[in-house]
C-alpha cells in the first residue's frame, strides 16, 4: 500500500501542476478576450486567430483542470445522497463509482479521442474561418485531458482503499454548493 500510496502522491502532484497552468490560462484567456475586443471596437480590427485562440484556452482549462477538480473532491455527484451518508459510506460510493463509471468512462474517451487528435494531426487540420489556426493543438486536448483523469481516478481509488483499510486518514472535506 506505501508504493500505491506514493504513486497516488505523485498523481496528484502531477495534476496539481497542471491545474497551475490552467489557472494561468483563465487570466490570458480574459486578457486576450479584452484585447480582442479593445481593438475591435476601438480601431475596428479583429482576427479569427485570437478569437479561435481564446476558444483553445478555454477547452485547456476545462480539459486540464478537471483532474485537479476531482483532486480537490469539488466534482459533480448526487448531493442529496452522499452528504447525508456516514464517511464510510462516501468511500464505498466513491470506490464503486470510480471502478463502476468513471474509469471506465474516462479510458474508453481517452481511446476514442486519439484518432480525432490524429488524424488533425496527421492530415494537418486548420481552422475553416479565414487566418484561422491549426486544429490538433486544441484536439490533443482531448486525449490529455481524459488520461489525467484517468490517472487521477486511479489516485482517488488508491486513496480511498487506503481509507478503507486503515492506512490514510479518512479526509472527504465535502461542501455542498450554495443554490
Amino acid at each position: 500500500m506505501k508504493l500505491l500510496l506514493g504513486l497516488s502522491r505523485a498523481i496528484d502532484a502531477m495534476n496539481e501542476r497542471i491545474a497551475f497552468v490552467a489557472d494561468w490560462l483563465v487570466l490570458l484567456s480574459c486578457l486576450i478576450s479584452a484585447g480582442n475586443a479593445f481593438s475591435r471596437y476601438a480601431f475596428n480590427i479583429s482576427s479569427n486567430a485570437w478569437l479561435e485562440i481564446q476558444w483553445y484556452m478555454f477547452g485547456a482549462v476545462i480539459m486540464l483542470g478537471a483532474s485537479y477538480t476531482l483532486k480537490r473532491n469539488e466534482h459533480v455527484r448526487v448531493d442529496i445522497v452522499y452528504a447525508n451518508v456516514s464517511t464510510r459510506r462516501q468511500i464505498g460510493i466513491d470506490i464503486f463509482g470510480f471502478i463502476l463509471f468513471m474509469l471506465p468512462a474516462t479510458i474508453i474517451m481517452t481511446y476514442l479521442c486519439w484518432p480525432i487528435f490524429y488524424n488533425a494531426w496527421h492530415m494537418g487540420e486548420m481552422s475553416s474561418n479565414a487566418g484561422g489556426l491549426i486544429r490538433w493543438p486544441v484536439k490533443i486536448l482531448l486525449p490529455v485531458g481524459f488520461f489525467l483523469l484517468s490517472l487521477q481516478g486511479i489516485s482517488e481509488l488508491i486513496k480511498r482503499i487506503a481509507m478503507v483499510t486503515g492506512h490514510m486518514k479518512a479526509d472527504l472535506h465535502y461542501e455542498r454548493p450554495l443554490q
